[in-house]
């Protein structure tokens, strides 16, 4: 009897192992299936364009938060961060259906060239990602008619997800600021 005994405990203890993880001080392991991680992963495309509204006033996306550095007194803009809340649609004309937000930041970040550190979050609006948020982090090299930026996860359908987004630019306004970038998302995810 006490043979049965200690086999179920031990059989207890061993499945609460690698359902709830060792526990350490301020860091624990856990079973990946604890978080749904053992289901399918999707490779999924998205494509669609994004609209950076700079110059006009009341109906502007993006807002300059911190100017730029004049100690540097560059043509890059250096220092510059802008925060966002700014329009996907399905196709370039800001008018085409609105499929998502992209919201975050961008940070001039080169004193010899135009480049930005991208954060954001793709907020989408559609079918069963309603509510899901693609996350980029990264360097766009705005000289650069395309770059790829990771996709370094996400939020409801994209928690854990990985991928890249590839930027193109579409059209973009030195004087006033405004961009249109196609954004083709690859992005690896569970189902």
């Amino acid at each position: 009897m006490s043979t049965k005994l200690l086999l179920t405990l031990i059989l207890i203890s061993y499945t609460l192992s690698n359902v709830i993880g060792e526990e350490t001080g301020f860091v624990g392991t856990l079973h990946p299936k604890s978080l749904g991680l053992h289901k399918k992963q999707t490779l999924s495309h998205f494509k669609f364009y994004w609209h950076d509204i700079v110059s006009s006033g009341a109906n502007s996306t993006s807002a300059t938060i911190i100017p730029p550095l004049p100690k540097y007194n560059t043509t890059t803009s250096f220092g510059m961060v802008n925060v966002m809340d700014n329009p996907l649609t399905l196709g370039p004309e800001l008018g085409s259906k609105l499929v998502g937000r992209a919201e975050g930041f961008y940070a001039l970040t080169s004193q010899s060239q135009i480049n930005l550190l991208m954060v954001m979050n793709f907020a989408l609006f559609e079918g069963k990602y309603n509510g899901s948020t693609i996350t980029i982090v990264g360097r766009n090299a705005v000289s650069e008619n395309e770059k790829d930026i990771p996709v370094v996860g996400g939020s409801g359908v994209f928690k854990f997800a990985k991928g890249y987004a590839h930027a193109k630019t579409y059209f973009f306004d030195p004087k006033t600021g405004d961009a249109t970038t196609e954004y083709n998302i690859y992005v690896l995810h569970y189902e």
